[in-house]
């Protein structure tokens, strides 16, 4: 069953075609990672699925709810891990869990997603003394602790050193086939070594669909980068 459908989902600022008739189906449990340059019109199309703002014409349906006219029932069964880290500086890793847990009404929740992503030992510490990589193992799981049945992971490991971005791979790793993800990031090999699929677009459109090798054979490319650019640029070339 597909998590997310959408049809001809269309987005327009002025004159400014932002997204162009994105029909796209993403099944339950996938990790499907979204590329593009910037402009490319990815950050649209999760602002649109998240219910941020409105298509102007067509539509998403989101396990069973169309974005278009049940976007309450949608907001209740994602959540978003921006692209800024989402915490309280101030507050303990243990207290940020605690705020987000209350206003979900998910209680007991904390003590869960303390071990799943490994904040146990740093539990006490405010948020502001941790490393990037803790603060966005923080602020994923406090998305997560709403329970969300589709989550949006704009560039998660963004600004982190190797490390600390291998790290955080393990823990979404350790999320495949429970919940349905989108993950939206500029590291090519993030997108490999994560994805189950991956599309591209290129000036408002989706150009490919596909695994990374599946990318890679159908553009007759060395490396899923090389065949990137060759997808992303695709719109550029033939004009």
């Amino acid at each position: 069953m597909s998590a997310i459908q959408t049809v001809n989902l269309t987005k327009r600022f002025k004159q400014n075609l932002a997204v162009a008739d994105l029909n796209l189906s993403i099944e339950q449990g996938e990790l499907f990672a979204l590329l593009g340059v910037n402009g490319a019109g990815k950050t649209t199309v999760i602002k649109m699925l998240s219910c941020l703002i409105t298509p102007t014409s067509g539509d998403a349906i989101l396990l069973g709810d169309s974005i278009a006219t049940h976007p309450h029932a949608v907001k209740e069964k994602i959540n978003l891990s921006p692209q800024e880290t989402a915490v309280a500086p101030n507050l303990s890793v243990k207290e940020n869990l605690q705020l987000i847990a209350a206003i979900y009404g998910s209680s007991k929740k904390e003590d869960q997603m303390l071990t799943s992503f490994g904040l146990t030992e740093v539990a006490n510490e405010k948020a502001k003394t941790l490393s990037g990589g803790m603060q966005r193992r923080l602020s994923i799981a406090m998305a997560l602790i709403s329970e969300p049945q589709i989550l949006f992971l704009d560039e998660p490991t963004l600004g982190l050193d190797v490390l600390a971005r291998r790290e955080l791979w393990n823990a979404i790793s350790q999320l495949k086939g429970k919940i349905t993800m989108i993950l939206t990031t500029h590291y090519m090999e993030e997108a490999e070594a994560l994805s189950d699929r991956i599309g591209i677009m290129a000036k408002g459109q989706l150009k490919a669909v596909g695994t990374a090798a599946e990318l890679i054979a159908q553009t007759e490319s060395a490396t899923f980068e090389d065949a990137f650019i060759a997808l992303a640029t695709e719109t550029e070339v033939r004009e």
